[in-house]
């Protein structure tokens, strides 16, 4: 009875990340759309929440990847219940590094990526349980590491040619005539990275559910991904989207380029390519990572566009640190869990835990209330000095454009973009 309350805890974790990983993401598909009005925020992240629960069904290469590739399922003798214990508190443990670390990103407005977090969680619970004999360092090497230096760099390289190549071709074209073009093919490209996001990102949820099956003996370690687990992970990751994340997707959208719509529709483009391509070769690749190379991209193709370096800076030592953050939180949870249940049961320790982390992420949306961000001030103008959200400026929306980037009415914040037309 013990063993399935836990692993219910842990599954119930695993699909909380899912949720954090949603709406930390949503910015990678529809930063940009939202940026340039190609959408409205309600719309934009309803739309995104539907593809990614469909695209959750479309591959389970990159959940095999984090089942198999991260911890090291030969160390553990699952025919012993107190290893089958130790991988499942593993687990549970590395789940736990993994949102802590989404959280304290997106409080920030700092697109991170969930996959290493979670991922850096794994390590460090694998470590701290039996050392680093605990994790399959040439996987984690070749599919996770790899990737992540590679990822922002050909995201980048790629939205660059291809944001020159439009504005080179499109010259002739009066800009407004432009952009507004360019929003229909934005909205496209925002669905198919919407699309992509749920074939690499719901699947590492799925991955990890996978990993406390096998250690309770309710599948093998060669089992196929049962469905409810699929449709549990593309839930959760839904919903998440539907959240929004707008602290987030404010940082892609404003904060590190200036965007208009054909720069929108290079990125998009280019970061769908590269997710779904990673996704094939089950690649546990960062989203973010893409999405943010693809955005930096589309600045430096457009001549006299605008990156804001500090931006971009404080994004790249996030990245750096992300492994070992997460890595230290999953570590310091195993080893408290493990304690506690030395000394008393494996459920208190593991109570315990899941109690510590509901308290901290009540602390944290509690913080986040002091400088909300929403659907309404998600457009404010950048302030480069202190990175908040600028006040709204009063606006009477125009309804002739059926593309126009009217939120809400009567207080609408409009970029400097908009400011030059009227």
């Amino acid at each position: 009875m013990t063993e399935l309350i836990i692993l219910l805890i842990v599954v119930v974790t695993a699909l909380a990340f899912d949720f954090t990983n949603g709406f930390h993401d949503t910015g990678n598909a529809m930063a940009t759309s939202i940026a340039t009005g190609a959408l409205r925020p309600k719309v934009a992240v309803t739309l995104s929440a539907v593809l990614n629960l469909v695209g959750a069904f479309l591959s389970v290469e990159v959940a095999t990847t984090v089942a198999k590739g991260v911890v090291d399922l030969d160390q553990f003798n699952l025919a012993d219940p107190g290893q089958a214990h130790q991988l499942l508190l593993v687990v549970f443990a590395g789940l736990i590094g993994g949102i802590v670390w989404n959280l304290l990103t997106w409080l920030l407005g700092i697109p991170s990526s969930s996959s290493h977090a979670l991922v850096g969680g794994l390590i460090g619970a694998a470590v701290a349980s039996l050392g680093m004999q605990g994790v399959a360092w040439n996987g984690v090497l070749a599919k996770v590491v790899v990737p992540a230096l590679c990822a922002p760099v050909v995201a980048g390289l790629v939205a660059t040619v291809g944001t020159s190549l439009v504005y080179r071709f499109t010259r002739p074209v009066a800009e407004n005539d432009k952009n507004r073009y360019f929003r229909w093919g934005q909205i496209g490209s925002a669905s198919l990275v919407s699309l992509a996001h749920g074939t690499n990102d719901a699947q590492k949820t799925m991955g990890v559910i996978f990993l406390a099956l096998v250690a309770t003996g309710s599948l093998g370690a060669d089992a196929d991904i049962p469905f409810w687990v699929k449709f549990s992970c593309a839930i959760a990751i839904a919903l998440g989207t539907y959240m929004g994340g707008w602290r987030v997707i404010r940082t892609l959208g404003k904060g590190l380029v200036e965007i208009d719509s054909p720069q929108g529709m290079a990125a998009e483009t280019s970061s769908a390519a590269i997710i779904l391509t990673s996704s094939h070769f089950g690649m546990a690749l960062s989203t973010t990572h893409v999405a943010t190379g693809s955005i930096m991209g589309s600045g430096l193709g457009r001549k006299g566009a605008e990156v804001r370096w500090s931006v971009a800076g404080r994004m790249a030592v996030a990245w750096m640190i992300t492994l070992p953050a997460a890595a230290l939180v999953g570590g310091l949870t195993w080893l408290l869990a493990h304690t506690v249940g030395l000394a008393t049961d494996d459920l208190v320790g593991v109570i315990l835990a899941f109690a510590i982390l509901v308290a901290l992420a009540g602390l944290i949306f509690a913080r986040s209330r002091r400088a909300p961000v929403n659907s309404g001030n998600v457009n404010a103008d950048w302030d480069a000095t202190t990175n908040r959200v600028a006040p709204p400026v009063a606006i009477i929306p125009d309804r002739e454009d059926p593309l126009s980037p009217a939120d809400t009415v009567g207080t609408r914040s409009i970029d400097s973009a908009e400011r030059n037309v009227r």
